[in-house]
Parts: C-alpha cells; sequence; structure tokens
C-alpha cells in the first residue's frame, strides 16, 4: 500500500475539500487517512492522531466500533436500500419507535434525511407548510439566535448567523429576524419576548441549538432559557425548533440536551450527526402528532413535499440502532457524566493557565479561548497539534475537546499535556 505522500499527492489534484481555502494546503499538508480504532485515527505512514473533535462531533464510540461494524454488515447482505416513498422496512419502523420513547415527550413522527442541514430545511419548510395547512400563510418568518449554526444549505444558511458562512451567500437568502444569544446577554429572553410580541402573526418558527452554540466556539448557556423559550412560542403560537445535531446523543450530559430544560417538548427535534456512531449519513426530525396532523387530508398539495433519495437507508437505520444498543447495554449517560466530572480534573491545569480565558464544560464537551496575537492561530494549532498526535480543530481562539466517548483518562491526560504544550508556544 502506498505511503502518505502518494495518497497526498493524488487528493490533491483530485478533491475539493469541504470549508476548506484550497490554497492553504500549499503549505499546510493534508493527512492521509488509512484507518480508525477507538479514538484514534492512522495514516498510512503508520501515524497515529487522537481525534479529539470526534471528525467533525459524530464519532461517539470510536472508529471501526465492532457492534456498528457488524450490524451494518448484515444488513448488507438483507437490504442494503430501498426507496422510503410507497415501501417501508424493519429498521427504519424499529428505529422511529425507539427514538419516539427516548425522545422528550410528544415527538411521535419521524421524517428521515442524510445530514443535519436537510434536518434543518425539513423543520423550516415544515413548519412554514403547516401554518398554510392551518390557514396562516403568512406565518413565514423564522427567528434565529446570534451566533448560531444551522447548516450551510440555503435555507439552513438563512437562520445561520456566523458570517464565514453566511456572507457570500447573502444575496442568495431570505432575510430572517436574530435575537441575542443567552450565552452572552443576560436580556437575551427579554428581547425574544419584545420580538414575538411584535412580529409572531408573521414568524412561523424560532430555532435554536440548546445549551451549547458550537460553530460560534461552543458558547454554553444556562437552561433556563430554554424553558423561558418553550413558554412565550407556546403562549404566541409560533413553533419552536430544537437543533440538537450536535448536542445530541448524550454530548451534553442527557440523551438529548432538552431534558435538562424541565420544559414541553419542542415542536421539532433536528437530529444528525451521533446518530449513527459516525459510521453512514443520517439524520432525522422528529414532531408531534399536531404538526403531523395538519398534513394529513386528500389532497397531495397538503402532504408535506419533501424527499432525498436515500430517505431512511437501512444501513444507516441499522447503524442508529446498534448505537442505541449501546447506549442500553452500556449506561453509557450515566457513564459519561462520571467521565465528564474526571475529564474536568485532568484538564485543571489548562483552566488555571495564564493564557487561558473562559474555561468551561457541558457533559462531554470542553472548551476554552487562548489569548494569543497569532492572527493564524487556528490554523497554527491545527499543525501544532497534529505535531503532537493530537486531532484539534480550533474554532478562531476557541480550543474544544469532543473526543469519542470510549477515550480513556490515559489518551484525555496525553491531550491535556499535549495541548499545554501548545498554549504555551502560542
Amino acid at each position: 500500500m502506498s505511503g502518505n505522500a502518494d495518497w497526498l499527492a493524488r487528493s490533491r489534484a483530485a478533491v475539493w475539500h469541504p470549508c476548506t481555502q484550497m490554497k492553504v494546503h500549499e503549505t499546510l499538508p493534508l493527512v492521509p487517512l488509512a484507518r480508525g480504532e477507538g479514538p484514534w485515527l492512522y495514516d498510512f505512514d503508520g501515524r497515529r492522531y487522537l481525534d479529539a473533535v470526534s471528525s467533525w462531533w459524530v464519532n461517539l464510540f470510536g472508529h471501526a466500533h465492532p457492534r456498528i461494524t457488524a450490524a451494518v454488515a448484515d444488513q448488507l447482505t438483507r437490504l442494503p436500500h430501498a426507496m422510503l416513498a410507497g415501501f417501508t422496512h424493519a429498521p427504519v419502523i424499529e428505529l422511529s419507535e425507539r427514538l419516539r420513547t427516548l425522545a422528550p415527550a410528544g415527538l411521535g413522527h419521524a421524517f428521515y434525511a442524510s445530514d443535519g442541514a436537510s434536518a434543518t430545511e425539513i423543520a423550516l419548510k415544515m413548519s412554514f407548510h403547516y401554518w398554510r395547512n392551518r390557514g396562516w400563510a403568512d406565518k413565514r418568518g423564522f427567528i434565529a439566535l446570534a451566533g448560531g449554526y444551522h447548516g450551510e444549505t440555503l435555507g439552513a444558511l438563512s437562520v445561520t448567523d456566523v458570517a464565514l458562512f453566511r456572507d457570500a451567500y447573502a444575496p442568495l437568502l431570505r432575510r430572517n429576524a436574530t435575537v441575542p444569544s443567552p450565552a452572552l446577554a443576560a436580556d437575551a429572553i427579554d428581547a425574544l419576548a419584545d420580538e414575538l410580541a411584535r412580529h409572531h402573526d408573521t414568524t412561523a418558527a424560532l430555532i435554536l441549538e440548546p445549551l451549547v452554540q458550537g460553530a460560534a466556539g461552543m458558547r454554553m448557556y444556562d437552561p433556563s432559557y430554554l424553558a423561558q423559550a418553550r413558554a412565550l412560542c407556546t403562549r404566541y403560537g409560533v413553533h419552536l425548533i430544537a437543533d440538537e445535531i450536535m448536542t445530541g446523543f448524550g454530548r451534553t450530559g442527557s440523551m438529548f440536551a432538552w431534558e435538562q430544560a424541565g420544559a414541553p417538548a419542542p415542536d421539532f427535534l433536528c437530529l444528525s450527526k451521533g446518530i449513527t456512531g459516525g459510521t453512514l449519513p443520517l439524520s432525522c426530525v422528529l414532531t408531534t402528532d399536531a404538526v403531523y396532523a395538519a398534513f394529513y387530508a386528500d389532497d397531495p398539495a397538503r402532504g408535506f413535499l419533501h424527499s432525498h433519495s436515500y430517505t431512511g437507508n437501512p444501513l444507516a437505520c441499522r447503524a442508529a440502532l446498534a448505537v442505541l444498543d449501546l447506549f442500553d447495554e452500556e449506561d453509557v449517560i450515566d457513564r459519561n457524566r462520571a467521565t465528564a466530572l474526571r475529564w474536568n480534573t485532568l484538564a485543571q491545569p489548562l483552566a488555571m493557565h495564564a493564557k487561558v480565558r473562559d474555561f468551561r464544560q457541558r457533559g462531554m464537551i470542553v472548551a476554552f479561548e487562548v489569548s494569543t496575537d497569532r492572527p493564524d492561530f487556528a490554523r497554527w494549532c491545527f499543525a501544532e497539534g497534529l505535531a503532537r498526535e493530537l486531532m484539534l480543530r480550533p474554532i478562531g481562539n476557541t480550543v474544544y475537546f469532543m473526543p469519542p466517548y470510549v477515550t480513556d483518562d490515559s489518551a484525555f491526560g496525553m491531550l491535556v499535556e499535549r495541548t499545554l504544550e501548545i498554549v504555551d508556544r502560542a
């Protein structure tokens, strides 16, 4: 098998990489990966890297987990794919039933796609179409939080407030309202209340990332905001969309971050990333009986007009079922809570470092800012991490750890120790 150099040359010639200025790779080489095992990734020259970001936040139980791999392999011999329009199959039925029992009460209908941005699109379209079917076609606007991120397709970008992703495509986007983030503004709920009071008759839904705003730099906020936002949306007749694409499946200390709100369920719950443990693309939107009923009619135009060729793919659904089996059989949520406490202790040398600001943690997510004058800190830190067997992907000056749940204390201690070396040099 060829080494890194050969695969690197071939990739640069043929592959256009996501969210990447390709010219960067003239000086910052790509890392050709050959295999993964547990929390580790290995290149073609045998060098290993600790996957400290779960490969864009998707890998829950380590790479090439034998239980998930076996489930997919078994399904491959039975039914790799079938269209879900006019047909159904066991994996998608079983997954929908299990998600209904796990999700906040009342979310009993599952609509599938293949990625997080598509889940956002589904929730936005479904909310608007609900109101139109109910006779309120003017309710077509949306409210999003400052710093919120919900994907990079055009509908998702219209409710995303991260300039790097949004501004280049601004002429193509619908304008929607943005209210202050509770992670930064003490009066955020008052601003939301004012926006809803003035514009609820033209607003379809509020969309937010519960507890942690990921792409904004792992901004974290108190669950009380979710409960208050839920009450306001109910009062003013506006849907609430909880984007748990990143926070779902145990990342924040509960199966879904919304559980910590102690409030009635959102109208839509968007799921993806960890749902298959980082094995196959899958996303899902869970919604209520009331929303489902608004589309149930003789008129085809009142049905939900959205589809993906791979909707409810059996292989992806089997992978998701294997992930849920692991949660059930290994008591993952309680184990994660204990692990999070140990990680907090292990990370204290970083929390106390003179160059570290706003050290914070929510469940299995650890984040902090690094005080530095380096204008290229994120790229520099990424390269320094690779030199130390770490896969880090800072957001601006924010360094965060979100490794697979199977990362042991020894590996996490190594992550902290070697990140300290990087911070020292920043």
